[in-house]
């Protein structure tokens, strides 16, 4: 069996895939499999991971039956996956060769480990290292409350596979999502035992193409659909009230940008409540400290 489950949720990413799959089969902890969720795009990215499967059977293709976004294409991957660790890569980025090692020798008794990353730009804009701003859950819990800024992206993570699922059960694991699916898992995943570690594992891609930089309006009515949805499951949820407030926090800033950018609001109307959300929690942090 092996020990980590390498997931890239893969939609139209032919200019990235191979070198994306190249920092999996060469990692340093061999004993991995890797598993390509097939997301039913238009260009070559299934083609180039097929003929990289027939050199190495660690590689395994998943076909979705429709296209579903990477929220439900990175459970199936989950869902289909044999090891007792999992990791996400997006397919237009890589993972650091020893990151799976690395993270399996820090993960111990955690549910899920946090390591760092590194933003490169794809036009040569030069790499930014980020290691995690916290070092467990206490200090977690504390930014949080006082509405600092963590990173919650699942793919600078290792996490327990059956840890995973078990709360992967409070959600609908098909849902569609276009944009914030990191936000809505982290926020579910946050936990006592969470640990961080001081390396670069990952190394993401600033690509102007993604849809989270799409400015349509398809696009971005998909994006104030999708901030609506996760508001009401966080709302819903028996999630500690710090993790749903600081998400609340967040959410609320880009559902009001979406509805400016969509000209739903005029520009006064978008800074004044822009500025009464920031008031509101800065007030809350106000009130922690003196709690």
């Amino acid at each position: 069996m092996p020990k980590v489950s390498i997931i890239l949720p893969t939609f139209n990413v032919e200019k990235y895939i191979k070198k994306a799959l190249d920092s999996c089969i060469n990692q340093s902890l061999k004993d991995i499999e890797i598993i390509v969720v097939d997301d039913l795009g238009s260009d070559n990215s299934i083609k180039i991971a097929k003929e990289e499967a027939l050199k190495d059977k660690r590689i395994k293709i998943v076909h979705n039956e429709k296209n579903l976004g990477t929220f439900a294409s990175r459970n199936i991957g989950v869902l289909n996956s044999n090891s007792p660790y999992i990791m996400f890569l997006d397919p237009d980025d890589t993972l650091a060769l020893n990151a799976c090692e690395l993270a399996l020798k820090e993960i111990k008794e955690a549910n899920l480990l946090r390591f760092g990353f590194a933003k490169i730009d794809e036009m040569g804009g030069g790499i930014e290292e980020n290691l995690p701003n916290y070092k467990d859950y206490e200090e977690l819990k504390n930014k949080m409350m006082h509405y600092k800024g963590i990173d919650f992206n699942v793919c600078f993570c290792l996490i327990q596979k059956d840890f995973y699922l078990k709360n992967l059960q409070k959600l609908n694991p098909f849902l569609r999502l276009t944009i914030a699916e990191d936000l809505l898992v982290f926020a579910f995943l946050i936990n006592p035992s969470i640990q961080t570690a001081n390396f670069i594992g990952y190394f993401y891609n600033f690509n102007e193409n993604s849809i989270s930089k799409r400015k349509t309006k398809e696009q971005l009515q998909k994006n104030l659909k999708d901030y609506k949805s996760i508001l009401i499951l966080l709302q819903n949820s028996n999630l500690d009230q710090f993790i749903i407030k600081y998400f609340f926090f967040h959410l609320e800033k880009e559902i009001l940008k979406c509805s400016y950018d969509l000209k739903e609001l005029s520009y006064l109307k978008y800074k004044f409540l822009k500025k009464k959300v920031k008031f509101y929690h800065y007030y809350l942090k106000i009130k922690n400290k003196i709690i």
